[in-house]
């Protein structure tokens, strides 16, 4: 009713319609019906008081809206409240119409229909959330740029780590490949290692890597990330589902990595780009103004770590936590390495906790086996006490174990099973083993013997030193001396002829 108010002054002043027209607050046909309706009201007089907003607004009365037509989109006015309630935009609604109900009006009625539905329903109220000194801290990932992976030799897409603290805006940035549970662990201890300092909560949206289910009352946090929690002393505080306003501080700061750091520059690969990272927190956001606290994050953030808790004079040993199967080779596998358990737990389902250097297979809660964490795909780590007795005793007993029984047996069971191992065409590990269990049998002397008279006879087999223990020859006495063989086919012999006989044949032949 302001604009009314003026017109009236100057119409008391003794304007005309021109003059009210030429000033453009109100056209000439408006401002004579104006005129008119003031004077029946008695305002023109001078000495009349000036009417207040609400006698003039009763008197105009409420203006006159043109008369509409009704919209081409009414007939579908529950279908299209429906979508909106479920986020659906304006061109998506406009497309659906008309492929599945036939719709053949503009988009403009569309999104007239849209305006006039939003303006119907209660206004979207928020309230910011504020956050004292070393409170808390909001993490999130974003979307990095496209780096070439020197593990796997491809273009591959990165995330942008980022964690932010509430009250200072101080940040941390790391690029990585993946959002890994080992990788999410690994970035937190590198922010707590570049603050020098851990917050009191850690607010998160619900990824994978931090929450195995999500829920608005009762979450279920990863193991993995509850132990780390539990190492650096902070409190895990998971958003709502679908409402990533809770964290709406790391939201921004993603948005300003993106907006402010990401463009204009080049990478020459991961580690450039995490280095750049670093100088531009130090170097340009960390000593800009920002726009919601009016200060530097840098120097609230001098206020803010004597208040925020130490790190742990010894950092937490960070593992993830992996359910596997025992199969029946009494390997577990995690990332394309076989790791052994007790062949007792074969086919059952353990779990397993991998850190940077160590492999750790649990019953329940019960450490079963422990091995070095190997970085080679196809690897296998075995403990031999995890086999069963049969297969324990029969990789037990390989060449070398066969070599140092034969050393105390004797020199001769040494020399017999170093040429049984020797053999250049068929292995003979199986006999070598048989023949040291013959002491078991008959005792180391009469091994001893028996391998002795084999190598006499040079004949170092398994079945001659069975057939000499068996006939009991290694009791009798070894004649050591040359045999002479200088006339084996002489004497008696069935086919034997003299040589000079045979070759006097032979001259007759000849003749």
């Amino acid at each position: 009713m302001f604009h009314y108010r003026q017109v009236l002054v100057r119409l008391r002043q003794g304007d005309s319609d021109r003059d009210v027209a030429r000033a453009r607050l109100m056209g000439r046909p408006k401002v004579a019906a104006f005129r008119a309706l003031a004077a029946a009201q008695g305002w023109l007089a001078a000495e009349a008081a000036l009417p207040n907003d609400a006698a003039i607004s009763a008197a105009v009365g409420q203006a006159r809206r043109a008369r509409s037509t009704i919209s081409t989109v009414e007939p579908h006015r529950a279908q299209v409240e429906r979508w909106v309630a479920e986020g659906v935009g304006g061109i998506a609604i406009h497309a659906a119409l008309c492929r599945e109900h036939g719709y053949r009006g503009s988009y403009s009625a569309v999104r007239r229909m849209l305006a006039s539905i939003r303006a119907s329903l209660p206004p979207d109220v928020t309230v910011p959330l504020l956050f004292a000194p070393a409170e808390a801290a909001q993490v999130d990932f974003g979307a990095g740029p496209l780096l070439i992976d020197p593990a796997r030799g491809e273009l591959r897409r990165t995330w942008c780590f980022v964690m932010t603290l509430c009250f200072s805006r101080h940040q941390y940035i790391e690029f990585v490949f993946d959002q890994s549970v080992m990788t999410w662990l690994g970035c937190h201890r590198r922010a707590f290692e570049w603050f020098a300092a851990v917050p009191t909560r850690i607010i998160i949206d619900n990824p994978k890597c931090a929450i195995t289910r999500a829920c608005a009352r009762d979450p279920l946090v990863q193991r993995a990330y509850a132990e780390c929690a539990e190492g650096y002393g902070f409190k895990i505080d998971p958003c709502p589902p679908a409402d990533p306003q809770k964290k709406g501080i790391v939201e921004s700061g993603v948005k300003y990595v993106k907006g402010n750091f990401l463009p204009t520059r080049s990478f020459r690969d991961l580690s450039d780009l995490n280095e750049q990272a670093r100088r531009w927190v130090l170097e340009e956001a960390g000593v800009r103004i920002h726009g919601t606290t009016r200060q530097p994050p840098l120097e609230r953030f001098l206020l803010e770590k004597p208040l925020m808790r130490s790190l742990p004079p010894l950092a937490p040993d960070l593992g993830s936590w992996h359910r596997v199967v025992l199969h029946r080779d009494c390997h577990a596998k995690f990332d394309y390495v076989l790791y052994s358990a007790p062949f007792t737990l074969v086919g059952q389902t353990l779990w397993l906790r991998a850190t940077d250097m160590s492999i750790s297979i649990f019953q329940d809660y019960r450490l079963v086996a422990s091995h070095v964490r190997s970085r080679r795909p196809g690897d296998r780590r075995t403990v031999l006490d995890h086999l069963p007795p049969e297969a324990r005793t029969f990789f037990a007993k390989d060449r070398q174990w066969c070599l140092q029984q034969a050393r105390a047996v004797g020199p001769a069971c040494a020399e017999l099973i170093d040429q049984l191992l020797g053999d250049r065409i068929v292995e003979r590990l199986r006999g070598a083993q048989g023949v040291l269990g013959f002491a078991e049998t008959f005792g180391t002397a009469r091994l001893e013997a028996a391998c002795q008279r084999a190598l006499a006879h040079a004949s170092p087999a398994y079945r001659t030193v069975k057939s000499i223990l068996l006939g009991g020859f290694d009791r009798l006495p070894l004649d050591d001396s040359p045999r002479d063989t200088s006339n084996v086919y002489g004497g008696k012999a069935r086919f034997a002829r003299d040589a000079r006989t045979l070759f006097d044949t032979k001259e007759d032949t000849r003749h």
